[in-house]
């Protein structure tokens, strides 16, 4: 954690231009057309600190224009807290914890939340697994909000499906069902066809080896958790902290944001800092509070979200 000392969590000014150097390392470019550089700041007491105005289509534009803080009424230092403790918090954030920490209304807090959240969702990315990495592929459930008519164990239950590359990123997904048919679209769609696939024995993954450089299973009926290098054990590892971030942090996720939240803890991991041995000796790699901070900065772009009400 920060004790926000820093002068991009203290002053406006000063939180622009930190933006500025995240999302303009080349210079300014203008939201409107594109075009990199050679723009001009508009100067003098008509003008508001930061605007800039493009040279080919002649618009002006900031640094926050196009991204989750145009048009925004909170000061923008307060943003960059917000940021910081999205990324730094392991297990989460919740909207009363953001309320407390920045002094700002629940709503403020939930609206905010939910837009640093879309903000971080990868914008395509490459595939998991590719030149021949392992990614490991497992499913879970997450409680619905208390239905007494119902007892069904599974209808009260919503179902996430999560593939994590081993050294490697996470990705998870809402999905309505665990059949194979939906499992295995996923699996096509985010895994290469240079990955080893590892699974439990579920039926949902028989016939995918032709789909992927091998794959391999674990029988958890058999009380078999690893065999060699076969097993599951990252993406029940990575579980363990999604569910208690979403029973011990946000205590109830409705089922229409669930995804988001998936994304949230996706991120985290995906961005993390772990130590490694290199020839005996542990080296850090990875990312840093900080580092994770710049790069959820970077994704802002193209990601508005407006709410008229807080359904979390």
């Amino acid at each position: 954690m920060t004790n926000f000392d820093q002068p991009h969590f203290q002053d406006d000014d000063k939180a622009r231009e930190y933006l500025e150097a995240i999302r303009w390392p080349n210079g300014p470019v203008c939201p409107h057309c594109g075009v990199i550089g050679g723009h001009y700041q508009l100067q003098g007491k008509a003008h508001r600190v930061g605007v800039w105005k493009c040279k080919d289509c002649r618009e002006q534009f900031t640094v926050t224009v196009g991204t989750v803080f145009e048009r925004s009424h909170i000061p923008l230092h307060t943003w960059m807290q917000a940021v910081f403790l999205l990324c730094s918090s392991k297990k989460g954030m919740s909207s009363k914890q953001l309320e407390r920490t920045l002094d700002v209304t629940y709503k403020t807090a939930w609206f905010m939340s939910h837009r640093l959240r879309e903000a971080i969702k990868p914008n395509g990315g490459g595939l998991l697994g590719g030149n021949g990495g392992t990614v490991e592929a497992d499913e879970t459930y997450i409680m619905k909000k208390h239905n007494r008519r119902t007892k069904d164990e599974f209808t009260s239950k919503n179902a996430v499906f999560s593939l994590v590359e081993r050294n490697g990123a996470a990705r998870s997904f809402h999905v309505p069902d665990v059949t194979g048919k939906t499992l295995k679209t996923k699996l096509f769609q985010y895994a290469s066809p240079t990955a080893r696939i590892m699974t439990d024995e579920a039926t949902q993954y028989k016939r995918i080896k032709g789909h992927f450089a091998g794959h391999e299973t674990v029988n958890h009926s058999a009380f078999e958790y690893s065999r060699g290098n076969a097993h599951t054990n990252t993406v029940e590892g990575f579980f363990s902290i999604f569910k208690r971030g979403i029973y011990g942090v946000y205590q109830h996720v409705s089922t229409q944001h669930l995804g988001r939240y998936s994304t949230e803890f996706d991120f985290r991991y995906t961005y993390r800092e772990r130590k490694v041995n290199v020839n005996g000796r542990w080296q850090k790699l990875g990312f840093d509070d900080v580092e994770r901070m710049n790069v959820a900065l970077t994704g802002i772009s193209g990601k508005r979200l407006t709410y008229r009400r807080t359904n979390a």
